[in-house]
C-alpha cells in the first residue's frame, strides 16, 4: 500500500507540475554566442523553442526570439548583424536572425538535425554540422544556399575554425566501426576549406567518446577538444581512479594536425564527469570547460598546461604517474597545481561564452545563465540568473535531469548519460557483470526500453524497470531513493524516435517517404523471413533466439530480438557489436541465414535490404 501511494503521490505531482507548465514550457538552455562589441549575449533555449537575447552589463533577459524548431546552436556574423540558428530537425534548417531587429529574416536548408554552426572569418561561408547525415554543410551566405556537403566519421557534433579560416576542425561524437576489436574511438576530422574535403582525421586515445566540446586558442596554434574517455576493456567492478569512466581534454596542434596529447580533467578521488563546451579567454592565458554531469567549470593555466606537456614529451618525468608522454592519459594528478575545479550554482552547464575573465554558462535543467568571474585574484562567486519563471519539476523532467547527474554517481565518475549520450549508445562493449564477467556487449540504446521486454541482449533483466535500478546500485555504485529511479523510467518512456536519415521528406521534415531502394528492400524483408521476428509496431516479437551472435561460453545462447525502431541510429549491431553496419549483419554474420534468409541474395538486393531496415 505505501508503495501504491507513494506512486500516485508522484503522478499527482506530475499531474500538478503539468498543468503549471502548460502555457510556459522550460526553456533549456544549450547553446550561447556572444557579441563583444555589444555584449549581448544569445542564448538557444531548446525545449521553449526561442532565442533569448541577454545583456551581459544588465544581467537581464532583454529580448526572445521565437522560432517553429527547437533551436540546437548558434553562430555569430563578424560584423554581429546576423545569427545564425541551426534547428533540431529531419529537414534541417539554419534560421537567419537580423539581430538589430530580433527578427527572423530567412531560412537556408541543409541535412538531418543540424548543429554546431561555423561562420569563416570573412563573414561568407557558414559551416554546419548535419548529425544524422554524418556530413557537414558548406553555406554561400550571399546566395543563402548549401553549395557543397563534405562527409565525416559518425555524427558530427561540434567544430571550430582557425583564425585563419583555412582549416575546420569537426569532432565526431561516436566512434564508426565494430566494438570488438582492441581500439575504438571517436575522430576529429580535419577539412581543408579551400578544397572543401577531409585532409586529415584525428585519432584519440581508445575508448575516447561522447565529443562534446571543441575551440581553437586565440594564436591559432592549438585545438581543445572535450570528451569520455572510456575503459572500457575493463569488467566493471568498481569506479575508484576513474575504473570505468575518465573524463578528458585532448590538445591537437593546430600546424600539423596531430594529437598532442589527452590530459584527465578528473582528481584521483573524483570524478568530473560530462565535459561539455570548451572556451579559451581572449588573452589565452586560461582554458575553460564546462562540466554537464558535475555541475562545475574547470579553468586550466594554458601555458603551464603546455609547457608540463612539452616537459614529459622530451621525456622529463612530470609527476608520479607520467614519466612519459604515453602515461599522461592515465594520470590523474596531471592538472594539479595548474587548474582550479568552480562549482556553478546551476544544473547540467552547457554552453559557455568567454569576455575578459568572465564565463557566460547555459545552465540546461535550472532553465538559468551562470555567471562566474575566473579572476585568480578573487574568490570565485558564481551566481545563476533566472531566463525565466522557475518551474516545478515534472516528473520525466526530474528523470532526465537524473538521468544526466553524476553527482548522483560514487564519487562522481559518471552518469547515465556518459554511456549513453543522446539517451542511445556510445559505439562502445562493456563487460557488465549482470550476466558474468569476460563478455563483453554492446551498448543498447534506451529508446523504447520499457515497452521491449526483457532488457539486456541476454534477457537478464526482467523488465527495463529492473535494469534502472540494478545501473544505479551496480553501476553508479550508488543507493538512491526509489522516486529516483521512478523518475529516470518516467524520462525514458517518454522518448520518441526520430526520422531516419533514409527516408525521403518534405522541406518541413513531415511525411516521411521510403525511398525506391527502401521500397524494394521491404518487399525482400517479407519473402526473407525478416518480419517473421521483427514485426508489429515496435518491430520486435519480444522472443530470444539462438542466431550464431554469442562467443566463448556465450556462443550457443539465445538472444533478445531488437527492435528495429531508430537501428539506424545505433551501430555497431549484434550482441557482441562486432556487425559495423547492417549490411554485415545481413551477410558476414548470417551464414547460416539465422538473422533472415539472406543467402541466396546478390549484392543489389542485400543494399536494398539494408536500405529498408536503416529506414526504421
Amino acid at each position: 500500500m505505501l508503495i501504491t501511494l507513494a506512486c500516485l503521490s508522484l503522478a499527482s505531482a506530475a499531474l500538478i507540475a503539468a498543468a503549471a507548465q502548460a502555457d510556459q514550457p522550460y526553456l533549456s538552455p544549450l547553446a550561447v554566442a556572444l557579441d563583444k562589441q555589444t555584449l549581448t549575449i544569445y542564448i538557444a533555449q531548446s525545449t521553449a523553442k526561442q532565442v533569448a537575447v541577454f545583456g551581459a552589463g544588465s544581467e537581464k533577459v532583454t529580448g526572445v526570439i521565437n522560432l517553429k524548431e527547437q533551436p540546437s546552436g548558434l553562430a555569430l556574423s563578424p560584423d554581429g548583424s546576423r545569427l545564425y540558428v541551426t534547428a533540431a530537425s529531419a529537414a534541417g534548417k539554419v534560421y537567419i536572425v537580423d539581430t538589430y531587429k530580433q527578427k527572423v529574416i530567412g531560412k537556408i536548408s541543409v541535412g538531418h538535425s543540424p548543429i554546431a554552426p561555423v561562420v569563416s572569418a570573412n563573414g561568407k561561408t557558414l559551416y554546419v554540422c548535419n548529425q544524422f547525415d554524418n556530413n557537414v554543410s558548406v553555406v554561400n551566405l550571399a546566395s543563402k544556399k548549401q553549395v557543397s556537403t563534405i562527409p565525416v566519421s559518425r555524427e558530427p557534433f561540434v567544430a571550430a575554425i582557425t583564425p585563419d579560416g583555412e582549416t575546420l576542425y569537426v569532432a565526431n561524437l561516436l566512434p564508426k566501426g565494430s566494438a570488438d576489436k582492441d581500439y575504438a574511438a571517436a575522430q576529429v576530422s580535419v577539412i581543408d576549406t579551400a578544397k572543401n574535403n577531409v585532409t586529415y582525421s584525428i585519432a584519440l586515445p581508445n575508448g575516447s567518446t561522447a565529443l562534446h566540446g571543441i575551440c581553437v586558442s586565440p594564436d591559432g596554434r592549438f585545438v581543445y577538444l572535450t570528451h569520455i574517455l572510456a575503459r572500457y576493456q575493463l569488467p566493471t567492478t568498481q569506479l575508484e581512479r576513474g575504473w570505468m569512466n575518465t573524463n578528458a581534454l585532448s590538445v591537437i596542434n593546430a600546424r600539423t594536425a596531430k594529437l598532442v596529447n589527452t590530459v584527465l580533467l578528473d582528481d584521483v578521488d573524483l570524478g568530473a564527469a560530462n565535459p561539455w563546451a570548451v572556451e579559451c579567454t581572449d588573452d589565452g592565458k586560461y582554458i575553460c570547460v564546462t562540466h554537464a554531469g558535475t555541475h562545475e567549470l574547470s579553468v586550466i593555466d594554458r601555458a603551464a598546461l603546455h609547457e608540463k606537456l612539452d616537459k614529459v614529451a622530451a621525456g622529463e618525468k612530470v609527476s608520479e604517474v607520467s614519466l612519459t608522454a604515453e602515461d599522461v592519459p592515465n594520470d590523474l594528478s596531471f592538472l594539479v597545481g595548474i587548474r582550479r575545479r568552480i562549482k556553478l550554482t546551476g544544473n547540467s552547464p552547457r554552453g559557455l561564452a568567454m569576455v575578459e575573465s568572465n564565463a557566460y554558462i547555459a545552465e540546461y535543467f535550472t532553465d538559468t545563465l551562470g555567471i562566474v568571474d575566473i579572476n585568480p585574484d578573487l574568490r570565485p562567486e558564481p551566481k545563476s540568473v533566472p531566463l525565466g519563471p522557475k518551474l516545478p519539476l515534472t516528473v520525466a523532467r526530474k528523470g532526465e535531469m537524473l538521468f544526466h547527474d553524476a553527482i548522483m554517481c560514487f564519487q562522481h565518475w559518471q552518469s547515465c548519460s556518459s554511456c549513453h549520450p543522446g539517451v542511445r549508445t556510445d559505439g562502445l562493449n562493456w563487460d557488465l557483470l549482470n550476466d558474468g564477467m569476460g563478455n563483453p556487449k554492446n551498448t543498447k540504446s534506451l529508446l523504447l526500453s520499457h515497452k521491449t521486454p526483457p532488457s539486456m541482449a541476454s534477457g537478464i533483466r526482467g523488465t527495463a524497470e529492473k535494469a534502472v535500478r540494478a545501473g544505479i546500485r551496480h553501476i553508479q555504485f550508488a543507493v538512491r531513493p526509489e522516486e529516483d529511479a521512478v523518475s529516470i523510467d518516467e524520462f525514458l518512456k517518454s522518448l520518441e524516435p526520430i526520422h531516419s536519415p533514409y527516408l525521403k521528406t518534405d522541406w518541413l521534415g513531415k511525411k516521411p517517404k521510403l525511398s525506391k531502394a527502401a521500397k524494394r528492400g521491404k518487399m525482400i524483408f517479407q519473402s526473407a523471413d525478416c518480419a517473421t521476428c521483427h514485426t508489429g509496431p515496435l518491430l520486435t516479437d519480444l522472443q530470444q533466439y539462438q542466431v550464431d551472435a554469442g562467443r566463448d561460453r556465450e556462443k550457443n545462447n539465445a538472444f533478445d530480438t531488437p527492435t528495429l525502431v531508430e537501428v539506424w541510429r545505433t551501430a555497431p549491431y549484434l550482441h557482441d557489436g562486432s556487425a559495423a553496419t547492417i549490411e554485415e549483419v545481413l551477410t558476414t554474420y548470417n551464414t547460416a541465414d539465422k538473422h533472415g534468409v539472406t543467402s541466396n541474395l546478390t549484392k543489389k538486393q542485400i543494399d536494398d535490404l539494408a536500405e529498408f531496415v536503416l529506414s526504421q
